[in-house]
């Protein structure tokens, strides 16, 4: 999708996606104990220091900030449908579920 369509998706949605992904670093750098311009999208939480409690935590804050639910198994990880490979495709997750909950 080209830019301006995604800008007028997220317009549609409620939300745009750069808030959607400001709320998100800053509660993934809140995890991490850092401040939201040390949290980069190309980082992983484990370069963030979160472990398997703090990414929890972390997920339980999108799905309230966001009024979402994270389709994300703690147990199976690898098994999800909620991409935690980065911040960016965290970003990216939570932005699709926000867009499908206005849908």
């Amino acid at each position: 999708m080209d830019p301006a369509g995604r800008d007028r998706e997220s317009a549609e949605m409620g939300m745009a996606r750069d808030d959607i992904a400001t709320r998100v670093i800053e509660i993934v750098a809140e995890q991490a104990v850092l401040e939201p311009g040390d949290v980069s999208a190309d980082q992983t939480l484990e370069d963030l220091g979160i472990d398997s409690l703090g990414l929890v935590e972390a997920i339980f804050a999108i799905e309230e900030a966001f009024d979402i639910s994270v389709p994300f198994n703690a147990n199976e990880p690898s098994e999800s449908d909620f991409d935690i490979t980065s911040v960016g495709t965290i970003v990216d997750a939570v932005a699709t579920l926000v867009s499908e909950r206005k849908g």
